[in-house]
């Protein structure tokens, strides 16, 4: 047996025979003559030395060997069609486009760049979802999703960065406690003992450990969440970093929680544009990297993009 003798088309027919359970129905699904789907797959089973169904007078069984088979030819046709996608994916962006953001970025990023991208990119269906680092970069490197929003370093080969822009961050603090007697303030006027934090697996958790040196890794009180963060801080329990686009807005949680300005170069992380460096659409993700960067509020600091070709 040669691979040269086995076809894709021949194995479609006998997936469309063993869903239907009927050849007539499989060669119209086919758009095949059924005596011509029939000689086919009888081909197909002389050649393999297996036979794939009991032909019977109530219909088509798939036999035990065939449905090993079967199988097989769905995986090798999904794979066939996943071939012809690569082909033609230097061509205009289209269909569904999975974005995952980590979770303390997508649910303040995603109003301001929606809609623009949708614009942009009008034969695109973004599927926009959030989750921590780990588990994007995992879904990533595995052609789980197609891009990332993240914030570097990112400890995974064959992975292309694209930095997007700075997002400075933004104290918070009850509202009856003062962080220092000016306004901004330094990372060093913090309270690095009293600090809340997220919890472990957020980039952010490791951010403010490294700004804050005295902070206590180990300490009881974390959250699972920035919005679960900020009420914890409205609670009184401590204070806390939090980033500029979910700082927009300035929700006070009854007026329990106050913000203040951060004048410090080491006071930011940097959101990047992660994809596959195999890709073939990375020209296009580019494309989508510079709509992000032009549709940003101004309380981030955008990085300058090389620019992309407009006919997407």
């Amino acid at each position: 047996m040669s691979l040269k003798t086995l076809s894709l088309r021949d194995l479609e027919y006998a997936v469309a025979v063993a869903e239907e359970r009927h050849f007539g129905r499989a060669a119209a699904r086919c758009h095949v003559s059924q005596p011509a789907l029939s000689a086919q797959v009888k081909k197909l089973e002389d050649m393999l030395g297996a036979q794939l169904f009991e032909r019977t007078p109530r219909g088509v069984i798939v036999t035990e060997s065939g449905k090993i088979l079967i199988r097989q030819s769905r995986r090798m046709l999904d794979e066939g069609r996943r071939f012809l996608e690569l082909a033609s994916a230097s061509g205009a962006l289209s269909g569904e486009l999975r974005i995952d953001a980590i979770a303390t970025l997508g649910p303040y990023i995603v109003p301001h760049i929606l809609r623009p991208l949708r614009r942009r990119f009008k034969g695109v269906s973004f599927v926009l979802r959030e989750g921590q680092t780990h588990d994007i970069v995992a879904a990533l490197a595995a052609g789980e999703t197609d891009l990332a929003l993240l914030s570097p370093p990112v400890r995974e080969e064959g992975l292309a960065l694209l930095p997007l822009f700075d997002e400075p961050f933004v104290a918070i603090h009850p509202a009856d406690i003062a962080l220092a007697d000016r306004t901004p303030i330094t990372i060093d006027d913090l309270d690095d003992a009293n600090m809340l934090l997220l919890e472990d697996g957020h980039c952010l958790r490791d951010q403010a450990l490294a700004l804050c040196a005295r902070a206590d890794p180990k300490a009881r009180r974390h959250a699972t969440s920035l919005e679960t963060l900020r009420h914890m801080v409205a609670a009184g329990a401590g204070c806390s970093l939090i980033p500029a686009l979910a700082a927009e807005g300035r929700e006070s949680v009854g007026g329990l929680l106050r913000y203040v300005e951060i004048d410090d170069p080491r006071a930011h992380r940097t959101i990047a544009l992660a994809f596959r460096a195999t890709d073939p659409r990375a020209a296009h993700y580019r494309a989508i990297g510079e709509t992000i960067v032009e549709s940003l509020p101004k309380c981030v600091r955008p990085i300058a993009q090389p620019k992309a070709k407009k006919n997407h």
